[in-house]
Order: C-alpha cells, then sequence, then structure tokens
C-alpha cells in the first residue's frame, strides 16, 4: 500500500473543498486497485458530491438544518454551535473508498471528491490519501 498525507486550507468559516485534483494526482499511473481518502478528525468528513453548481452550498445548507450551530449541543468547547462538528461524521463519514482503474479514479460524470469541514476553528486539515493495488 502506498500513502501519503496531504494538507487542506478550508478557512475559518463551514466549506466544501474539492479534493478531486489532489486525489487524481495520487492515483495517476498506479494502475488498477483502490484509493481510501481518509480525514483523521473528529469534525470532518468525505462526501462523493457535484461541485460548482451550488450542490455544494446546498450541502452546507441542509448540514445546518439537521445540525443547527447552536447552543443544543452537550458538547460545547470552541465557536458557538461547536457540538454539531462532532457529530458530523455520523452523517458524513470521514472516509470513502474508491475505485481506481488504469491509474484514474472511477468517478462519475459529476462526481468529485470533496473534504467536507463545518468547523472555522480550524483553518487547515490534513487528510490521508492511501492506493492498495489490484
Amino acid at each position: 500500500m502506498r500513502t501519503e498525507v496531504i494538507t487542506v486550507r478550508t478557512g475559518s468559516r463551514p466549506v466544501v473543498r474539492d479534493i478531486t485534483e489532489e486525489a487524481a494526482r495520487f492515483v495517476a499511473g498506479q494502475g488498477d486497485g483502490l484509493l481510501h481518502v481518509f480525514v483523521p478528525h473528529a469534525t470532518a468528513g468525505v462526501a462523493l458530491i457535484e461541485t460548482g453548481a451550488g450542490s455544494d452550498d446546498d450541502l452546507l445548507r441542509a448540514l445546518d438544518d439537521v445540525l443547527p450551530a447552536d447552543d443544543r449541543w452537550a458538547h460545547r468547547h470552541g465557536s458557538p454551535g461547536h457540538g454539531r462538528d462532532h457529530v458530523l461524521p455520523a452523517f458524513i463519514a470521514p472516509y470513502a473508498t474508491l475505485p481506481v482503474i488504469g491509474g484514474r479514479i472511477a468517478l462519475g460524470t459529476w462526481q468529485s471528491v470533496c473534504l467536507v469541514d463545518p468547523n472555522g476553528d480550524n483553518a487547515t486539515r490534513q487528510v490521508r490519501l492511501s492506493f492498495l493495488p489490484a
């Protein structure tokens, strides 16, 4: 297995950051196998969604609807509503495993690999990319 950790700047507000290009570079020329994308953080996840047509903003709005950033959460350190960020991985897993065929990620036409980070308290995130050859 080959593995690498990349650093992704997410900034100070909730964000859906497309990391498809970084993942594609990692598996380029590797043949067939599996790409595992893992976010080793308690308040972030990995999603496969369309980006650039509003879906990324829709996802953040949906998270706000389902997991409001208010004072209802028992987990209360950090910015107001931060407890909801710790619930996020139960809804958006911190990992995804994707097929790689001929050194290319076998994504659907509109799918992108995205880091979902609702936690503005951390400006950067680590993402572990691992490739398991066939």
